[in-house]
């Protein structure tokens, strides 16, 4: 189950690859909705976005954590994504898919915070509370938390 997202719409949003334009690495952002943009950062993560606007509106959803693991760059270590998915589409042919299991999440379960990471965007950009965060009792939670 997703348990952790940041939202990154359109050519005015700051902290997106987009704001500057169209450009070979987030050509992907600018494409079909439910296409992989996947980038490198840090010199040493993978990064999952999957695209969700119309064609030539960039806007994607960072997926930084599913049930069970904590922060994008374990996330696609642990499920093995890299550049090789980089503008597949999401289905069983790329082997990354996302499926509707029926669960209904009240919105007073998911909690909204700005977003990780970026300050450069400046105060308005990063202030904006585009990250949704599950509420832990809908999913397993992680296992140094489970010890407890």
């Amino acid at each position: 189950m997703i348990t952790e997202v940041e939202a990154y719409d359109g050519f005015s949003d700051k902290a997106s690859h987009a704001s500057r334009g169209e450009t070979p690495r987030n050509a992907p952002m600018f494409g079909d909705a439910g296409v992989m943009y996947v980038y490198f950062t840090y010199g040493m993560h993978w990064m999952l976005n999957i695209v969700c606007g119309r064609r030539g509106y960039p806007s994607a959803v960072l997926i930084r954590g599913v049930e069970g693991i904590t922060g994008p760059a374990r996330l696609t270590k642990a499920l093995s994504i890299d550049r090789a998915q980089n503008t597949l589409k999401l289905g069983i042919a790329s082997g990354v898919w996302i499926e509707d299991r029926g669960v209904h999440i009240p919105r007073t379960h998911i909690q909204r915070t700005p977003r990780i990471g970026v300050a450069y965007a400046g105060e308005t950009w990063a202030s904006k509370p585009w990250r949704f965060v599950l509420d832990r009792k809908f999913y397993q939670p992680y296992a140094k938390e489970k010890a407890r």
